[in-house]
């Protein structure tokens, strides 16, 4: 497996702004498994303990990114355990500490659960604006967007599969349940839509577009009304 850096289209390099001694190296070896699975994303064996060589968070969300980077740029089958370590500035044995396998990482990095529970955490009279704030305060944590990998992933089909499935439970179906009125699926994948074209405008426009100086708030009140009337079926 080759963890050299490969050349990328500007389009996926905006989709990864969602937006990257022996024993230790041979057990990252083993842990990278054949392929990932439709299992949750449970983090393995280890995950939430705190390690030595890192800060309590700090080296996880490290982990966590240089993972949500490798596997939008790769392949499955390309991305391994030390290059992630590498970019994340970790040591191997230590995501085999929190995360366990290669697989375990890889359903870790596909959840959408944790940025859906945030995104719709409103009440629906004011959903759309919290929405555009939220997104944006997201992309801030997580230095890069929550969603947009799942237009942009380079991986074989059944991984390009399960992400897309990923997102349909966890955010287009989830949306779908909190609508009421007619169409609530049809205005969900809109909304879906306005998030994921939210986010690509924030990436292929930094660092000196008008969207990268505009402050949230301005940004909310011209995006998040025409989210809005899709929340309200008007």
């Amino acid at each position: 497996m080759s963890t050299a850096d490969e050349t990328v289209s500007p389009a996926t390099a905006a989709a990864t702004d969602a937006t990257d001694a022996t024993d230790a190296t041979d057990r990252a070896d083993r842990a990278d498994s054949p392929g990932p699975s439709q299992r949750g994303g449970d983090e393995g064996p280890g995950a939430g303990e705190s390690g030595g060589e890192e800060g309590q968070e700090t080296g996880r969300d490290a982990i966590i990114r240089a993972a949500r980077r490798a596997f939008t740029l790769r392949p499955y089958a390309e991305v391994t355990m030390r290059g992630i370590a590498a970019k994340a500035g970790v040591s191997p044995s230590l995501i085999v500490k929190r995360f366990g396998t290669k697989e375990a990482l890889f359903n870790t990095v596909v959840d959408f659960r944790p940025a859906a529970a945030e995104l719709f955490g409103a009440p629906l009279p004011g959903l759309g604006r919290h929405l555009v704030l939220t997104m944006v305060d997201l992309r801030d944590r997580f230095r890069g967007d929550p969603l947009l990998r799942v237009v942009f992933s380079l991986g074989i089909e059944d991984e390009r599969t399960l992400l897309r499935s990923r997102f349909r439970e966890q955010v287009t179906d989830r949306l779908t349940g909190l609508l009421t009125g007619p169409d609530a699926r049809l205005r969900a994948e809109l909304v879906a839509g306005q998030l994921l074209g939210l986010g690509a405008t924030l990436s292929l426009h930094r660092p000196d577009g008008a969207t990268a100086h505009a402050g949230t708030e301005r940004l909310a009140d011209l995006y998040a009304p025409g989210i809005q009337r899709l929340v309200d079926g008007v």
